[in-house]
């Protein structure tokens, strides 16, 4: 079994989490984290695992294209704790919504890719001559 480390600098969190040093201080300006960041000796920020943990739920939901804004939110109804379930539900379902939709959009995006990777392997397997001829320039 690895033992993970019980306090993480800073440098240690961008390198597990691929966030740059810069983002996580702006994560931290911005109040993205649950928890206040520990200050250690010297004022060095110094993580936990809950903070990478919880940093980890940050980066997928802005890879899933939540705003900033509601993803503010969602940590402040996470800090307050227990008792907001309702709302965190009612956020977790409008995103659910926008990237349903998102992925709806990137689906038609890949069936014409898919289409066109088709229609260019056939023409490159007959010739360049081929593209001018059956299409102009596409």
């Amino acid at each position: 079994m690895v033992e993970v480390p019980t306090s993480l600098s800073i440098g240690q969190v961008a390198e597990s989490t691929g966030l740059s040093v810069h983002a996580l201080r702006f994560y931290e300006q911005e109040g993205l984290f649950v928890n206040a960041v520990r200050r250690g000796p010297g004022g060095r920020r110094v993580y936990g695992q809950d903070d990478v943990d919880w940093l980890t739920v940050c980066i997928i939901l802005r890879a899933s294209g939540m705003p900033l804004t509601v993803l503010r939110r969602y940590t402040d109804l996470v800090r307050e704790g227990a008792g907001n379930a309702e709302e965190r539900l009612a956020l977790m379902r409008e995103h659910q919504e926008r990237v349903t939709a998102q992925i709806g959009r990137l689906t038609e995006s890949l069936d014409l890719i898919r289409f066109k990777v088709g229609v260019y392997e056939d023409l490159v397997d007959q010739g360049d001559a081929a593209v001018e001829q059956c299409y102009g320039p596409a």
